[in-house]
């Protein structure tokens, strides 16, 4: 595949940063009415954020322009075990937020495609 890279400095015109994640779908404990226990944050949850962040951090995100655009497409087992995917922006920007310093109201939240299949979020962070 060629870099097209060259071709937009030709051009002067560069195209905006945007990385795509894989990150497993832990079930209920990633949703915002179950993530915390009283003031902590669950075990499993803190595990999941730290993996999020350091598959995010090669991409310094904290030097792209603001706002940022996360858009979560989840894969679920079934129409019935899939969640509200909106209830699921506060454990991700907050994931983002911790390792690149970026104020979470600097992002813009999409909820993106549902399908079904194997328990996996792909998450895409981008320039808006």
């Amino acid at each position: 595949m060629k870099d097209h890279y060259e071709e937009y400095e030709k051009a002067g015109v560069m195209p905006g940063h945007k990385i795509t994640v894989e990150m497993p779908y832990i079930g209920a404990s990633l949703s915002i009415n179950h993530y915390k226990y009283k003031y902590y944050t669950k075990p499993e949850t803190k595990e999941w954020m730290i993996e999020l962040q350091w598959k995010i951090k090669p991409s310094h995100i904290e030097d792209w322009e603001l706002p940022l655009v996360v858009t979560c497409d989840g894969r679920f087992k079934d129409k019935r075990s899939t969640p509200d995917l909106h209830n699921l922006s506060k454990v991700i920007l907050d994931s983002i937020e911790e390792v690149t310093g970026v104020n979470d109201r600097n992002m813009k939240w999409r909820c993106g495609e549902v399908t079904c299949g194997e328990p996996t979020l792909f998450i895409t962070i981008e320039e808006g």
